[in-house]
Protein backbone atom coordinates (compact mmCIF):
# COMPACT_ATOMS: atom_id res chain seq x y z
CA UNK A 1 0.00 0.00 0.00
CA UNK A 2 1.01 3.22 -0.85
CA UNK A 3 2.58 5.93 2.02
CA UNK A 4 0.00 8.89 2.16
CA UNK A 5 1.59 12.08 1.08
CA UNK A 6 1.81 14.44 4.12
CA UNK A 7 2.30 17.94 4.04
CA UNK A 8 2.91 20.81 6.65
CA UNK A 9 1.65 24.12 6.07
CA UNK A 10 0.53 27.35 7.94
CA UNK A 11 -2.92 27.71 6.26
CA UNK A 12 -4.92 25.06 4.12
CA UNK A 13 -6.87 26.26 1.47
CA UNK A 14 -9.82 23.83 0.02
CA UNK A 15 -11.03 24.80 -3.06
CA UNK A 16 -9.39 26.28 -6.21
CA UNK A 17 -12.07 29.13 -7.60
CA UNK A 18 -11.80 32.81 -7.10
CA UNK A 19 -12.65 32.42 -3.55
CA UNK A 20 -9.80 29.66 -2.79
CA UNK A 21 -7.31 31.38 -4.89
CA UNK A 22 -7.81 34.78 -3.50
CA UNK A 23 -7.85 32.93 0.17
CA UNK A 24 -4.80 31.72 -1.24
CA UNK A 25 -2.96 35.45 -1.48
CA UNK A 26 -4.45 36.81 1.81
CA UNK A 27 -2.72 34.30 3.18
CA UNK A 28 0.39 34.10 1.66
CA UNK A 29 0.45 37.66 2.32
CA UNK A 30 0.44 37.81 6.14
CA UNK A 31 3.45 35.25 5.75
CA UNK A 32 2.06 31.96 5.79
CA UNK A 33 2.91 28.84 4.15
CA UNK A 34 0.17 28.22 2.42
CA UNK A 35 -0.99 24.76 0.21
CA UNK A 36 -3.88 24.96 -1.61
CA UNK A 37 -5.90 21.31 -2.87
CA UNK A 38 -8.69 21.47 -5.27
CA UNK A 39 -11.03 19.04 -6.79
CA UNK A 40 -9.68 19.68 -10.40
CA UNK A 41 -7.26 21.75 -11.63
CA UNK A 42 -6.84 25.55 -10.20
CA UNK A 43 -7.50 27.64 -12.86
CA UNK A 44 -9.81 25.76 -14.86
CA UNK A 45 -12.53 23.97 -12.44
CA UNK A 46 -15.45 25.47 -11.32
CA UNK A 47 -18.42 27.81 -12.08
CA UNK A 48 -16.47 31.45 -12.50
CA UNK A 49 -13.72 29.58 -15.11
CA UNK A 50 -16.69 28.06 -17.27
CA UNK A 51 -17.91 31.79 -18.54
CA UNK A 52 -17.83 35.37 -18.09
CA UNK A 53 -19.44 36.80 -14.66
CA UNK A 54 -20.48 40.81 -14.06
CA UNK A 55 -19.14 42.31 -10.47
CA UNK A 56 -21.23 43.89 -8.06
CA UNK A 57 -18.42 46.86 -8.81
CA UNK A 58 -18.88 50.28 -7.89
CA UNK A 59 -16.85 53.68 -6.92
CA UNK A 60 -16.39 54.15 -3.20
CA UNK A 61 -17.94 57.35 -3.81
CA UNK A 62 -21.38 58.51 -4.90
CA UNK A 63 -24.78 58.23 -5.20
CA UNK A 64 -24.80 54.88 -6.58
CA UNK A 65 -23.42 52.76 -4.20
CA UNK A 66 -26.73 53.64 -2.03
CA UNK A 67 -28.66 52.86 -4.54
CA UNK A 68 -27.72 49.61 -5.41
CA UNK A 69 -27.62 48.60 -1.70
CA UNK A 70 -31.14 50.26 -1.20
CA UNK A 71 -32.38 48.25 -4.11
CA UNK A 72 -30.39 45.00 -2.87
CA UNK A 73 -32.15 45.42 0.60
CA UNK A 74 -35.51 45.79 -0.97
CA UNK A 75 -35.13 42.79 -3.59
CA UNK A 76 -33.48 40.54 -0.88
CA UNK A 77 -36.46 40.26 1.80
CA UNK A 78 -34.90 42.57 3.74
CA UNK A 79 -32.02 39.84 5.33
CA UNK A 80 -29.36 41.42 3.89
CA UNK A 81 -26.36 43.70 6.39
CA UNK A 82 -25.93 46.73 4.90
CA UNK A 83 -22.47 47.23 6.73
CA UNK A 84 -21.48 43.94 5.17
CA UNK A 85 -22.65 45.14 1.14
CA UNK A 86 -20.61 48.38 2.12
CA UNK A 87 -16.98 46.17 3.13
CA UNK A 88 -17.16 44.12 0.17
CA UNK A 89 -17.99 47.11 -2.50
CA UNK A 90 -15.15 48.51 -0.58
CA UNK A 91 -12.68 45.29 -0.78
CA UNK A 92 -14.15 44.42 -4.18
CA UNK A 93 -13.23 47.64 -5.73
CA UNK A 94 -9.60 47.01 -4.13
CA UNK A 95 -9.18 43.75 -5.33
CA UNK A 96 -10.25 44.77 -9.01
CA UNK A 97 -7.27 47.69 -8.87
CA UNK A 98 -4.96 44.43 -7.97
CA UNK A 99 -6.24 42.42 -11.03
CA UNK A 100 -5.83 45.58 -13.64
CA UNK A 101 -1.93 46.03 -11.82
CA UNK A 102 -1.25 42.08 -12.74
CA UNK A 103 -2.01 43.19 -16.33
CA UNK A 104 -5.74 41.15 -16.21
CA UNK A 105 -6.86 42.59 -20.16
CA UNK A 106 -9.76 44.65 -19.43
CA UNK A 107 -11.33 46.02 -22.03
CA UNK A 108 -11.17 49.85 -22.40
CA UNK A 109 -13.70 52.61 -23.70
CA UNK A 110 -13.59 55.04 -26.23
CA UNK A 111 -11.68 57.48 -24.11
CA UNK A 112 -9.04 55.06 -22.59
CA UNK A 113 -10.50 54.07 -19.57
CA UNK A 114 -11.06 50.31 -18.45
CA UNK A 115 -14.12 49.26 -18.13
CA UNK A 116 -13.70 46.89 -14.88
CA UNK A 117 -17.23 45.32 -14.16
CA UNK A 118 -16.71 42.52 -15.50
CA UNK A 119 -14.57 39.45 -15.89
CA UNK A 120 -14.01 36.44 -18.41
CA UNK A 121 -13.42 33.35 -16.37
CA UNK A 122 -10.46 31.90 -18.51
CA UNK A 123 -8.30 34.60 -18.26
CA UNK A 124 -9.41 35.90 -14.90
CA UNK A 125 -8.46 32.09 -12.74
CA UNK A 126 -5.14 31.92 -15.66
CA UNK A 127 -3.82 34.89 -13.77
CA UNK A 128 -5.31 33.91 -10.82
CA UNK A 129 -3.38 30.72 -10.65
CA UNK A 130 -0.05 32.30 -11.71
CA UNK A 131 -0.59 34.87 -8.59
CA UNK A 132 -0.80 32.59 -6.33
CA UNK A 133 2.13 30.11 -7.13
CA UNK A 134 3.93 33.41 -7.33
CA UNK A 135 3.11 33.87 -4.16
CA UNK A 136 4.86 30.76 -2.99
CA UNK A 137 1.57 28.86 -2.82
CA UNK A 138 1.80 24.76 -3.36
CA UNK A 139 -1.22 24.04 -5.68
CA UNK A 140 -2.06 20.38 -5.52
CA UNK A 141 -3.94 19.77 -8.62
CA UNK A 142 -6.91 17.07 -8.98
CA UNK A 143 -6.65 16.67 -5.15
CA UNK A 144 -10.23 16.39 -3.63
CA UNK A 145 -10.58 17.02 -0.14
CA UNK A 146 -12.52 14.13 1.88
CA UNK A 147 -12.70 15.50 5.64
CA UNK A 148 -11.10 17.85 7.86
CA UNK A 149 -8.80 16.65 10.80
CA UNK A 150 -9.19 17.93 14.35
CA UNK A 151 -7.14 17.94 17.65
CA UNK A 152 -9.31 16.62 19.81
CA UNK A 153 -10.11 19.65 21.24
CA UNK A 154 -12.49 21.17 18.31
CA UNK A 155 -9.48 22.78 16.65
CA UNK A 156 -9.35 22.39 12.99
CA UNK A 157 -5.82 21.37 12.03
CA UNK A 158 -5.96 20.49 8.80
CA UNK A 159 -7.32 18.27 6.42
CA UNK A 160 -7.50 14.83 4.33
CA UNK A 161 -7.96 13.53 0.62
CA UNK A 162 -7.15 11.40 -2.24
CA UNK A 163 -5.04 12.24 -5.48
CA UNK A 164 -6.41 11.64 -8.67
CA UNK A 165 -3.39 11.66 -10.50
CA UNK A 166 -1.38 9.68 -8.12
CA UNK A 167 -3.45 6.23 -8.10
CA UNK A 168 -6.32 7.87 -5.77
CA UNK A 169 -3.28 8.30 -3.13
CA UNK A 170 -4.05 9.47 -0.04
CA UNK A 171 -3.01 13.45 0.93
CA UNK A 172 -2.81 14.57 4.31
CA UNK A 173 -2.06 18.22 5.58
CA UNK A 174 -1.65 20.13 8.77
CA UNK A 175 -2.12 23.07 8.85
CA UNK A 176 -2.74 25.53 11.33
CA UNK A 177 -6.19 27.07 9.55
CA UNK A 178 -8.11 25.75 7.03
CA UNK A 179 -9.84 27.82 4.47
CA UNK A 180 -13.40 26.29 3.32
CA UNK A 181 -13.83 27.46 -0.23
CA UNK A 182 -15.47 24.19 -2.16
CA UNK A 183 -18.37 25.79 -3.50
CA UNK A 184 -21.90 25.13 -3.18
CA UNK A 185 -24.03 22.04 -4.18
CA UNK A 186 -25.47 21.55 -7.94
CA UNK A 187 -26.61 17.94 -6.91
CA UNK A 188 -24.61 16.99 -10.15
CA UNK A 189 -27.30 18.45 -12.56
CA UNK A 190 -25.34 18.84 -15.67
CA UNK A 191 -25.13 22.92 -15.52
CA UNK A 192 -21.59 24.27 -17.00
CA UNK A 193 -18.34 24.18 -14.89
CA UNK A 194 -20.47 22.58 -11.58
CA UNK A 195 -19.66 19.21 -12.11
CA UNK A 196 -17.33 20.01 -8.87
CA UNK A 197 -19.86 21.98 -6.52
CA UNK A 198 -21.34 18.90 -4.77
CA UNK A 199 -21.36 20.53 -1.20
CA UNK A 200 -18.22 18.47 0.46
CA UNK A 201 -17.26 21.38 2.11
CA UNK A 202 -20.06 21.87 3.84
CA UNK A 203 -20.57 18.40 4.86
CA UNK A 204 -16.94 18.62 6.13
CA UNK A 205 -17.50 21.55 8.34
CA UNK A 206 -21.37 20.37 9.47
CA UNK A 207 -18.98 17.25 11.23
CA UNK A 208 -17.18 19.38 13.05
CA UNK A 209 -19.71 21.34 14.49
CA UNK A 210 -20.45 24.01 11.60
CA UNK A 211 -23.89 25.66 11.42
CA UNK A 212 -25.40 26.81 8.36
CA UNK A 213 -27.57 29.65 6.75
CA UNK A 214 -30.04 30.70 4.22
CA UNK A 215 -30.33 27.33 3.37
CA UNK A 216 -33.96 27.30 2.04
CA UNK A 217 -33.03 30.03 -0.73
CA UNK A 218 -31.26 27.05 -2.36
CA UNK A 219 -34.37 26.83 -5.12
CA UNK A 220 -31.96 28.14 -7.70
CA UNK A 221 -32.57 26.88 -11.19
CA UNK A 222 -31.38 28.74 -14.26
CA UNK A 223 -32.59 28.51 -18.35
CA UNK A 224 -30.81 26.54 -20.61
CA UNK A 225 -30.24 25.31 -24.31
CA UNK A 226 -32.31 22.19 -24.20
CA UNK A 227 -29.54 20.51 -25.86
CA UNK A 228 -26.92 22.23 -23.54
CA UNK A 229 -25.22 22.63 -20.37
CA UNK A 230 -24.63 26.63 -20.40
CA UNK A 231 -27.14 28.40 -17.69
CA UNK A 232 -25.92 31.87 -18.22
CA UNK A 233 -29.04 34.37 -17.68
CA UNK A 234 -27.71 36.62 -19.28
CA UNK A 235 -29.31 37.09 -22.55
CA UNK A 236 -32.66 35.75 -21.04
CA UNK A 237 -33.22 39.64 -20.90
CA UNK A 238 -33.70 39.81 -24.44
CA UNK A 239 -35.71 36.93 -24.66
CA UNK A 240 -39.12 36.06 -26.19
CA UNK A 241 -40.81 32.52 -24.66
CA UNK A 242 -43.02 30.56 -27.15
CA UNK A 243 -45.22 27.57 -25.84
CA UNK A 244 -44.71 24.02 -28.15
CA UNK A 245 -47.79 25.75 -30.40
CA UNK A 246 -45.45 29.10 -31.04
CA UNK A 247 -47.66 31.21 -29.54
CA UNK A 248 -45.93 33.86 -27.25
CA UNK A 249 -45.79 33.09 -23.70
CA UNK A 250 -46.27 36.35 -21.23
CA UNK A 251 -44.19 36.47 -18.20
CA UNK A 252 -44.24 40.23 -18.21
CA UNK A 253 -40.54 41.01 -17.19
CA UNK A 254 -38.83 38.59 -19.15
CA UNK A 255 -36.12 38.34 -16.23
CA UNK A 256 -38.81 37.84 -13.47
CA UNK A 257 -41.17 35.68 -15.22
CA UNK A 258 -39.32 31.72 -14.43
CA UNK A 259 -42.65 31.03 -12.42
CA UNK A 260 -45.00 31.49 -15.41
CA UNK A 261 -42.45 29.64 -17.46
CA UNK A 262 -41.91 26.77 -14.76
CA UNK A 263 -46.06 26.09 -14.76
CA UNK A 264 -46.17 25.33 -18.17
CA UNK A 265 -42.88 23.01 -17.81
CA UNK A 266 -44.63 21.32 -15.00
CA UNK A 267 -47.89 21.25 -17.22
CA UNK A 268 -46.38 19.05 -19.50
CA UNK A 269 -45.54 21.79 -22.03
CA UNK A 270 -41.99 22.50 -24.04
CA UNK A 271 -41.27 25.75 -23.97
CA UNK A 272 -38.67 27.61 -26.36
CA UNK A 273 -36.78 31.05 -26.27
CA UNK A 274 -36.01 33.28 -29.01
CA UNK A 275 -33.59 36.63 -28.40
CA UNK A 276 -35.09 38.66 -30.74
CA UNK A 277 -35.90 41.66 -28.61
CA UNK A 278 -31.71 42.16 -28.45
CA UNK A 279 -31.01 45.50 -30.22
CA UNK A 280 -29.08 44.50 -33.47
CA UNK A 281 -25.97 46.87 -32.18
CA UNK A 282 -25.52 44.13 -29.23
CA UNK A 283 -25.97 41.44 -30.79
CA UNK A 284 -22.20 40.98 -32.10
CA UNK A 285 -21.08 42.47 -28.40
CA UNK A 286 -22.85 39.47 -26.82
CA UNK A 287 -21.16 36.92 -28.68
CA UNK A 288 -18.14 38.35 -27.60
CA UNK A 289 -19.41 38.35 -24.22
CA UNK A 290 -20.49 35.41 -23.55
CA UNK A 291 -19.01 33.09 -26.29
CA UNK A 292 -20.06 29.72 -24.60
CA UNK A 293 -23.81 30.17 -24.40
CA UNK A 294 -23.42 30.72 -28.42
CA UNK A 295 -21.40 27.67 -29.19
CA UNK A 296 -23.79 25.16 -28.63
CA UNK A 297 -26.51 26.92 -30.53
CA UNK A 298 -23.54 27.51 -33.49
CA UNK A 299 -22.99 24.05 -33.57
CA UNK A 300 -27.21 23.10 -34.12
CA UNK A 301 -27.38 25.89 -37.24
CA UNK A 302 -29.41 28.06 -35.09
CA UNK A 303 -28.94 31.87 -34.89
CA UNK A 304 -30.90 32.58 -31.31
CA UNK A 305 -31.56 36.52 -32.31
CA UNK A 306 -34.27 35.26 -35.21
CA UNK A 307 -34.66 31.54 -34.47
CA UNK A 308 -36.61 29.74 -31.65
CA UNK A 309 -34.44 27.17 -29.55
CA UNK A 310 -36.00 24.55 -26.87
CA UNK A 311 -34.94 25.53 -23.24
CA UNK A 312 -35.25 23.75 -19.83
CA UNK A 313 -34.48 24.34 -16.07
CA UNK A 314 -31.87 23.30 -14.23
CA UNK A 315 -31.23 23.26 -11.08
CA UNK A 316 -28.00 25.20 -9.94
CA UNK A 317 -29.41 24.43 -6.18
CA UNK A 318 -26.42 26.47 -3.57
CA UNK A 319 -24.42 27.71 -5.96
CA UNK A 320 -26.44 30.28 -7.59
CA UNK A 321 -28.58 30.48 -4.37
CA UNK A 322 -27.46 31.82 -1.26
CA UNK A 323 -27.26 29.16 1.75
CA UNK A 324 -23.76 27.91 2.68
CA UNK A 325 -21.89 28.01 6.02
CA UNK A 326 -22.78 30.54 8.64
CA UNK A 327 -19.95 33.25 9.45
CA UNK A 328 -19.77 34.23 13.25
CA UNK A 329 -17.27 37.50 12.44
CA UNK A 330 -15.67 40.05 9.61
CA UNK A 331 -12.65 37.33 9.46
CA UNK A 332 -15.65 34.48 7.76
CA UNK A 333 -14.31 32.33 10.63
CA UNK A 334 -17.35 29.83 11.40
CA UNK A 335 -17.59 29.54 15.14
CA UNK A 336 -15.36 25.92 14.83
CA UNK A 337 -11.80 27.16 15.44
CA UNK A 338 -9.15 26.85 12.75
CA UNK A 339 -12.10 26.97 10.46
CA UNK A 340 -12.87 30.12 7.91
CA UNK A 341 -15.04 29.79 5.28
CA UNK A 342 -15.22 32.34 1.96
CA UNK A 343 -17.14 32.19 -1.73
CA UNK A 344 -20.28 30.08 -2.16
CA UNK A 345 -19.19 27.77 0.22
CA UNK A 346 -19.99 30.19 2.73
CA UNK A 347 -23.41 32.25 3.20
CA UNK A 348 -24.10 35.21 0.81
CA UNK A 349 -27.53 36.72 2.99
CA UNK A 350 -25.19 39.54 4.00
CA UNK A 351 -25.18 40.52 0.76
CA UNK A 352 -27.74 38.90 -1.61
CA UNK A 353 -30.47 38.11 0.95
CA UNK A 354 -33.27 35.82 -0.46
CA UNK A 355 -32.81 35.95 -3.55
CA UNK A 356 -29.80 34.80 -6.34
CA UNK A 357 -26.55 36.62 -6.40
CA UNK A 358 -26.24 35.39 -10.06
CA UNK A 359 -22.99 36.17 -11.35
CA UNK A 360 -22.05 39.83 -10.06
CA UNK A 361 -22.77 39.60 -6.45
CA UNK A 362 -21.55 36.36 -5.89
CA UNK A 363 -18.07 37.37 -7.78
CA UNK A 364 -18.02 39.92 -5.25
CA UNK A 365 -18.46 37.95 -2.56
CA UNK A 366 -15.90 35.26 -3.64
CA UNK A 367 -13.18 38.40 -4.20
CA UNK A 368 -14.55 39.81 -1.04
CA UNK A 369 -14.51 36.86 1.90
CA UNK A 370 -11.75 35.03 -0.03
CA UNK A 371 -9.50 37.81 0.51
CA UNK A 372 -11.11 38.22 4.33
CA UNK A 373 -10.75 34.30 5.20
CA UNK A 374 -7.35 33.86 3.90
CA UNK A 375 -5.55 36.79 5.84
CA UNK A 376 -7.58 35.96 8.94
CA UNK A 377 -6.37 32.20 8.34
CA UNK A 378 -2.82 33.32 8.63
CA UNK A 379 -3.28 35.46 11.82
CA UNK A 380 -4.55 32.57 13.33
CA UNK A 381 -2.04 29.86 12.29
CA UNK A 382 0.24 32.17 13.76
CA UNK A 383 -1.33 31.99 16.95
CA UNK A 384 -1.98 28.60 17.44
CA UNK A 385 0.22 25.61 15.63
CA UNK A 386 -1.03 21.81 15.15
CA UNK A 387 0.66 18.93 17.24
CA UNK A 388 0.39 16.03 16.94
CA UNK A 389 -1.38 13.57 13.63
CA UNK A 390 -4.85 14.95 14.64
CA UNK A 391 -7.91 12.79 14.15
CA UNK A 392 -10.22 12.77 11.44
CA UNK A 393 -13.61 13.88 11.49
CA UNK A 394 -15.06 12.25 8.38
CA UNK A 395 -17.75 9.62 8.56
CA UNK A 396 -21.03 9.24 6.13
CA UNK A 397 -19.15 7.66 3.50
CA UNK A 398 -16.02 7.01 4.31
CA UNK A 399 -16.68 5.56 8.23
CA UNK A 400 -19.93 4.01 8.63
CA UNK A 401 -21.17 2.92 11.43
CA UNK A 402 -22.54 -0.46 10.37
CA UNK A 403 -20.96 -2.60 7.51
CA UNK A 404 -20.59 -1.69 4.12
CA UNK A 405 -22.91 -2.53 1.26
CA UNK A 406 -22.44 -3.02 -2.30
CA UNK A 407 -24.77 -0.10 -3.60
CA UNK A 408 -22.94 2.20 -5.24
CA UNK A 409 -22.72 5.70 -4.64
CA UNK A 410 -24.70 6.39 -7.61
CA UNK A 411 -27.64 4.93 -6.78
CA UNK A 412 -28.14 7.58 -3.79
CA UNK A 413 -27.16 10.06 -6.07
CA UNK A 414 -29.99 9.49 -8.53
CA UNK A 415 -32.42 9.10 -5.26
CA UNK A 416 -31.21 12.71 -4.41
CA UNK A 417 -31.60 14.04 -7.82
CA UNK A 418 -35.21 12.77 -7.44
CA UNK A 419 -36.47 14.69 -4.74
CA UNK A 420 -34.46 17.75 -5.32
CA UNK A 421 -34.50 18.58 -9.22
CA UNK A 422 -38.24 18.44 -10.02
CA UNK A 423 -40.18 21.69 -10.00
CA UNK A 424 -43.02 20.43 -8.25
CA UNK A 425 -41.17 19.67 -5.46
CA UNK A 426 -38.11 22.27 -4.99
CA UNK A 427 -39.53 25.14 -7.31
CA UNK A 428 -42.85 25.24 -5.90
CA UNK A 429 -42.74 23.71 -2.10
CA UNK A 430 -45.72 22.88 -0.23
CA UNK A 431 -45.39 21.11 3.23
CA UNK A 432 -46.78 18.22 1.92
CA UNK A 433 -44.19 17.53 -0.64
CA UNK A 434 -41.09 18.84 1.49
CA UNK A 435 -42.17 16.00 4.30
CA UNK A 436 -42.78 13.18 1.80
CA UNK A 437 -38.83 14.31 0.75
CA UNK A 438 -37.38 14.58 3.64
CA UNK A 439 -39.12 11.00 4.22
CA UNK A 440 -37.43 9.54 1.77
CA UNK A 441 -33.59 11.93 2.72
CA UNK A 442 -34.32 10.65 6.12
CA UNK A 443 -33.59 6.85 4.81
CA UNK A 444 -30.85 7.97 2.20
CA UNK A 445 -29.45 9.73 5.26
CA UNK A 446 -29.30 6.55 7.77
CA UNK A 447 -28.16 4.32 4.32
CA UNK A 448 -24.99 6.45 3.70
CA UNK A 449 -24.42 7.17 7.46
CA UNK A 450 -24.70 3.40 7.94
CA UNK A 451 -23.33 1.53 5.37
CA UNK A 452 -21.78 3.67 2.60
CA UNK A 453 -17.73 3.63 1.94
CA UNK A 454 -15.19 3.43 -0.76
CA UNK A 455 -12.34 2.93 -1.68
CA UNK A 456 -10.22 4.60 -4.30
CA UNK A 457 -12.18 6.72 -7.04
CA UNK A 458 -15.04 5.04 -4.84
CA UNK A 459 -14.17 7.04 -1.74
CA UNK A 460 -14.57 10.43 -3.63
CA UNK A 461 -17.99 9.25 -5.24
CA UNK A 462 -19.12 8.39 -1.61
CA UNK A 463 -18.09 11.24 -0.16
CA UNK A 464 -20.01 13.28 -2.57
CA UNK A 465 -23.02 11.40 -2.32
CA UNK A 466 -23.31 11.64 1.04
CA UNK A 467 -22.63 15.21 1.08
CA UNK A 468 -25.40 16.07 -1.44
CA UNK A 469 -27.98 13.53 0.85
CA UNK A 470 -27.13 16.19 3.52
CA UNK A 471 -27.22 19.35 1.51
CA UNK A 472 -30.75 18.32 0.69
CA UNK A 473 -31.77 17.58 4.00
CA UNK A 474 -30.90 20.98 5.23
CA UNK A 475 -32.31 22.46 2.68
CA UNK A 476 -35.87 20.99 2.96
CA UNK A 477 -35.76 21.19 6.49
CA UNK A 478 -35.42 24.80 6.54
CA UNK A 479 -37.67 25.15 3.51
CA UNK A 480 -40.40 23.58 6.09
CA UNK A 481 -39.62 25.90 9.19
CA UNK A 482 -39.94 29.12 7.32
CA UNK A 483 -43.80 29.17 6.33
CA UNK A 484 -44.19 32.09 4.10
CA UNK A 485 -42.53 32.86 0.53
CA UNK A 486 -39.95 35.40 0.10
CA UNK A 487 -36.95 35.21 -2.66
CA UNK A 488 -35.54 31.85 -4.15
CA UNK A 489 -37.85 30.29 -1.49
CA UNK A 490 -41.56 29.70 -3.01
CA UNK A 491 -44.18 28.40 -0.55
CA UNK A 492 -47.12 27.27 -3.06
CA UNK A 493 -49.13 26.41 0.23
CA UNK A 494 -47.78 30.08 2.25
CA UNK A 495 -47.84 32.19 -1.04
CA UNK A 496 -47.33 35.53 1.21
CA UNK A 497 -44.36 37.16 2.51
CA UNK A 498 -44.86 36.80 6.66
CA UNK A 499 -43.16 40.13 8.17
CA UNK A 500 -42.28 38.50 11.48
CA UNK A 501 -39.73 36.06 9.24
CA UNK A 502 -37.36 39.04 8.45
CA UNK A 503 -34.78 36.41 9.70
CA UNK A 504 -32.27 34.37 9.50
CA UNK A 505 -32.60 30.57 9.97
CA UNK A 506 -29.59 28.54 11.12
CA UNK A 507 -29.64 24.56 10.42
CA UNK A 508 -26.90 22.46 12.11
CA UNK A 509 -26.43 18.50 12.91
CA UNK A 510 -26.36 15.48 10.45
CA UNK A 511 -28.65 12.63 13.04
CA UNK A 512 -30.88 15.11 13.64
CA UNK A 513 -31.34 18.69 11.94
CA UNK A 514 -31.61 21.58 14.44
CA UNK A 515 -32.37 24.83 13.80
CA UNK A 516 -32.37 28.13 15.21
CA UNK A 517 -34.00 31.84 14.24
CA UNK A 518 -32.56 34.52 14.78
CA UNK A 519 -33.55 37.91 16.07
CA UNK A 520 -34.50 40.29 12.85
CA UNK A 521 -31.49 42.14 13.36
CA UNK A 522 -29.58 41.97 9.81
CA UNK A 523 -26.54 44.83 11.37
CA UNK A 524 -25.66 41.80 13.64
CA UNK A 525 -23.53 39.32 12.03
CA UNK A 526 -22.52 36.84 14.96
CA UNK A 527 -25.66 34.46 15.86
CA UNK A 528 -27.48 34.89 19.02
CA UNK A 529 -29.62 32.80 21.06
CA UNK A 530 -33.23 32.26 19.09
CA UNK A 531 -35.94 30.41 18.83
CA UNK A 532 -34.81 26.19 18.45
CA UNK A 533 -36.67 24.17 16.02
CA UNK A 534 -35.54 20.37 15.55
CA UNK A 535 -36.31 17.81 13.00
CA UNK A 536 -34.70 13.44 13.11
CA UNK A 537 -34.06 11.44 10.09
CA UNK A 538 -36.52 8.89 11.51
Amino acid sequence: MTAPLTLDADVLVLGGGPAGTWAALGAAATGARVVLADKGWCGTSGAAAAGGNNLWYLPPTGPARDRAVGHREAAGGHLTDRRWMFRVLDETWQRVADLADWGYPFPVDDTGVQRRGSLQGPEYLRLMRRRVRRAGVRILDHCPALELVTDGAGQVVGAAGRSRHDGWREWRTSAGAVVLATGGCAFLSGALGLNVDTGDGHLMAAEVGARLSGMEFSAAYALAPAFGAQTKGLMMQFATYLDEDDREIDVGDPLAGRDVLARHVLAGRRISARLDRAPAQLRAAARLAQPNYFLPLDKAGIDPFTTAYPIRFVLEGTVRGTGGLHLVDDDCATGVPGLYAAGDAATREFVTGAVSGGGSHNAAWAIASGSWAGAAAGRHARRRRPSGRGLPAGRAGLRPTGAATARHPADIVRAVQEQVMPLDRNYFRTAEGLQDALSVLDGLWYEASTHLAGAGRDALTARQAAAMVAHARWMYRAALARPESRGLHRRDDRPGREPWWSRRLLVHGLDEVRLTVLPPSPSAAPARPGLSLSGGQR
